[in-house]
Order: C-alpha cells, then structure tokens, then sequence
C-alpha cells in the first residue's frame, strides 16, 4: 500500500506519513485503533494488484458517525469504479452497524478538486469550512452524507 500512496500526485509525503501510520495502525491493532480499512485487489496470476484502499473508523463520542479518512485509488486504476466501489462497501458496511452519518474532511487546494467533486457526485454536502486551515489559501472542507435513514 505505501507504494501505491506515494503515486497519488496530490498526497503531500506528510499526508502519506499519515496514511501509512493509520494503516499500521489499523494492522497492528484492529481492535484497540478503531481505524479499518477496506482493499481492493485485483487477481494476477498467483498475485494481487493493490489497486485501491478505503480508511475508516467509528467517530469517538457518536452514536452513529464514522470518519471516512482516506479514499486512494491508484493512478493506473482510475477510471473504473474502484472509488465508488470502496465507498459502496464502506457504506454497506456501516449501515449494517447502525450509521446515520458519514464525516470527511479534505483540502480545498486546487489539486483536491476532483476529490472534492467525487465526494459531492456521491451525495455529500459541505457543511464546514476553514479557511487557511492547512496554510494560507487552503481550507479545511467538512463534509456529511447522511445514510441509513
């Protein structure tokens, strides 16, 4: 997975740190971290193509809320639904669980645009802003989907 995030031209290596360190974490400790994560692979041969992953986990102090932190599709995968398909998942998932709430939080940097726009093709709505939150001109965007209900 660390070779497929640092081909995501727009993750900084900071937001890559991160990642990685959510994704030990999720590993190391699936019970006690709170974060899980969804792959998708694709079958080569006796191997599996990483071709995408999903991060998430419960809000703490929430009934019902779960944090979406990190959709990464690979570069040579885009195009085919693997986003939309993590996120399908993800959501089955969590309604099973009881979720009424999705909460994702994402840069407002012009390179984030198309996230942006794949979160809002899927329903999501801004419902927060910060501006220069991450540094001057590049605002933290929440965003909420409601699900389940």
């Amino acid at each position: 997975m660390v070779a497929l995030l640092r081909r995501i031209e727009n993750f900084t290596p900071d937001e890559v740190d991160v990642a990685i360190e959510l994704l030990d974490e999720a590993i190391a400790r699936p019970l006690q971290s709170g974060y899980r994560c969804i792959v998708a692979v694709e079958p080569l041969g006796t191997d599996e193509a990483r071709l995408g992953y999903l991060c998430y986990g419960k809000t703490p102090m929430t009934e019902h809320t779960y944090d979406l932190y990190w959709i990464a599709v690979d570069p040579i995968a885009r195009g085919r639904g693997i986003g939309k398909a993590l996120h399908g998942a993800f959501e089955t998932t969590i309604v099973q669980e009881g979720a009424k709430n999705i909460r994702v939080e994402t840069s407002k940097k012009e390179s984030y645009d198309g996230t942006l726009r794949f979160y809002l093709d899927l329903s999501y709505i801004e419902c927060g802003r910060i501006p220069d939150f991450y540094r001057d001109g590049d605002d933290l965007v929440t965003l909420l989907r409601r699900v389940g209900v």
